[in-house]
């Protein structure tokens, strides 16, 4: 089932805007790849090409939680992640401008 979502994702995704237009990477690339890889079971190679992928989905399944069970420290759960997520993607953007 994976194989089959992860091949029709493969076929439909988009390439980058700033990349195609700019010439630039933005902090965001590479999340498709990542998210397809992450589908065939290539965890190693969906943490090397977007280390934050992982961090997103679980900051988004902690929000729909919190907005169905509305639970006490959910907010303050939330905040945390994002903040660590964003910290996750700002480095390694950092870290590909200066290896790339």
């Amino acid at each position: 089932m994976f194989e089959k979502l992860s091949n029709w994702l493969e076929s439909v995704a988009q390439p980058c805007f700033y990349n195609a237009f700019l010439g630039v990477e933005c902090p965001g690339c590479g999340m498709q790849r990542s998210f397809i890889e992450l589908l065939r079971g290539n965890v190693s190679e969906s943490l090397t090409l977007y280390p934050a992928l992982l961090t997103t989905i679980f900051l988004i399944v902690l929000l729909v939680i919190h907005l169905i069970l509305k639970l006490r420290n959910g907010a303050l759960w939330l905040k945390i992640l994002f903040i660590v997520n964003a910290h996750i993607m700002v480095l390694h953007y950092i870290y590909k401008i200066i290896n790339h």
